[in-house]
């Protein structure tokens, strides 16, 4: 048996129906469309999202609450977890991303104060709240702002 030479079981595959191929055919005229209606223009039909004209599900369902556009989500990284890398290194996005300790890169990356430092180190990140500044300064590190954009 070569590669050639393999075929399909008998009756697995089924010829496709030809529409509008005249009325010998047994599928011209409207082409199995039926006569007018909804399903017979061409682009007919519904979405389906489409109920059948009840109430649709997005507008029975209450809404609460209020949705911030302009929220700018943050990657965090606690300063606790500094501690793993050497003294006085710099520690930018790439390092970061290295270490696991950011996982999206498209987002800007902010610094918070939970856990404690015992090395100096020089942080380069978009944000950085105020009691991680100062834990980082207190062990003798700096933080350096980045630009968001």
């Amino acid at each position: 048996m070569k590669l050639n030479e393999i075929k399909p079981a008998r009756g697995a595959v089924k010829r496709r129906k030809r529409l509008g191929c005249g009325t010998g055919s047994g599928h011209g005229g409207t082409s199995t469309q039926g006569h007018k209606g909804q399903q017979s223009r061409s682009g007919g039909g519904v979405p389906p999202w489409f109920e059948g004209g009840q109430m649709p599900l997005q507008r029975r369902v209450p809404k609460r609450g209020f949705h911030n556009f302009a929220r700018i989500e943050y990657e965090v990284v606690n300063v606790g977890d500094l501690g793993r890398f050497a003294a006085g290194s710099e520690v930018g996005l790439a390092e970061l991303c290295d270490a696991r300790l950011v996982r999206r890169t498209d987002r800007p990356v902010k610094i918070l104060g939970t856990g404690t430092i015992d090395h100096a180190l020089t942080i380069h990140v978009h944000a950085a709240s105020k009691a991680a500044v100062e834990k980082i300064e207190q062990s003798g590190g700096k933080v350096e702002i980045l630009s968001k954009a």
